[in-house]
Order: C-alpha cells, then structure tokens, then sequence
C-alpha cells in the first residue's frame, strides 16, 4: 500500500524530527560528519524515518513512513538508511511508550562504544530523565544485521528502565515519548561522557549517595507542583 497523503499525526511527527534534528546540531553533540539517523511513531504499526543519514538542515520531505515490518508506505529511504529499518523497528515494538528514537556518532559517547564499556550514571543531568543505570552495550554485529538487532532487543528486553543503548565499535541509540525528548537524551548523554572522559584525569568520576533518583525526582514534582 502506498500512502499518497500525509495525516495530520504523520506530517506533525515529521516536523518534530526536523526540530530534533535541529536541536542535536545547535547543542554540539553531532560528530564532524553530521551523521545520524531519526524516526517518529506514527501509530502503534507505523513509523516516520529520516531518508537519509546526513541530517544537517533536514526538511520535512526527508521523512519517509514504514510499518514495523520494514515495508515502506511512503518515500524512499537512500541505501545506508535502509539498513537500519529493523534497528529502530525493534525498539518500537518491544516499548509501547517510545515515541521517538534517535541515532548518532555523538563523539564522546561513541568513544564509550569503541571502548565497549558501559556509560555509567554519575552526571545529574541524566536521573533528570530517568537514565538512573549505566547504559549498556549492545555486542557488535554489521549495521542493521540480525546479529545487531538481536543484540537490541535482548538488551531493551533484559534492561526496562534504560532508555539508551551504546551499539559497540558503532555509536548511541536513544528512545523517548517523542524525538525531541531523544534529542535532549542525546544531549545529556553526551555532556556525561565527556564530563566521564575528563573526570578521569582527576582521578574519575564519584558515584551518586543511596537513593539520588527518588531525591531528583521529589525536587522535580515540587517545581512541578
């Protein structure tokens, strides 16, 4: 089936991933290359994924629209962009609440990645948004494989209360309720690696005291009250 005309939700999710885009590139946090790779929930069976991985100055007509299963309902997804499909796929059916996932070589993080060691959550920033675990890596396998994919979903399966992944020799997967929400994930989690990276010349980064979580999270719901 073709899709010939875009719904309101659907043309709404586009312009989101476009202010993501936007928000990844004004932070600092993309590698040099701008790479990266975007997408949005439509409805729980279809998704909106950016067509191409540069994503620089991405407009609305990048976006293309896919069901879970991979097939496209509408728009073209360049080659290096199809690959990922079941990347992000898998996240959107194993997390009901997800709405928007984002991909980068967001350069400190990717550092953890290559390292294939775990980011730990020593930077306030990210119990701010729930992140209160170490984010795990996910074994390497080629770009969008079987073998990655599983590794995936394995690791959204065996860890519920993560919201990113480090794919090994690879790069971050970040997922929240839409792209913006990843987007800002992004930025925190790489603000932590580089603090984490730094930290290490004085001789690391010191863990948060007992129940630092539910002591931001009470702050939080104060101002929020």
């Amino acid at each position: 089936m073709t899709v010939t005309t875009r719904s309101d939700a659907a043309t709404a999710r586009g312009d989101a991933l476009v202010g993501a885009a936007r928000h990844l590139f004004t932070s600092g946090v993309m590698s040099h290359s701008g790479h990266a790779n975007l997408s949005a929930r439509v409805d729980p069976e279809r998704f909106m994924l950016t067509t191409t991985g540069m994503v620089r100055d991405l407009r609305p007509d990048q976006v293309a629209v896919l069901d879970l299963d991979g097939a496209i309902l509408e728009g073209e997804l360049a080659p290096e962009n199809a690959e990922i499909v079941a990347m992000h796929a898998v996240v959107y059916r194993a997390r009901p609440a997800v709405g928007g996932i984002i991909h980068t070589h967001s350069p400190a993080a990717t550092a953890f990645a290559l390292a294939n060691k775990e980011l730990p959550c020593r930077a306030e920033p990210l119990l701010r948004f729930g992140q209160a675990e170490p984010i795990p890596v996910v074994a390497w396998g080629p770009r969008g494989s079987d073998i990655s994919v599983r590794g995936i979903r394995t690791l959204v399966e065996e860890r519920p209360t993560t919201s990113a992944l480090l794919l090994a020799n690879h790069g971050l997967l970040a997922f929240g309720t839409d792209p913006l929400g990843a987007a800002r994930l992004v930025v925190a989690i790489e603000e932590s690696a580089e603090a984490e990276l730094a930290a290490s010349a004085l001789g690391g980064a010191a863990d948060f005291p007992a129940g630092a979580l539910e002591q931001v999270r009470a702050s939080m719901a104060r101002v929020g009250s």
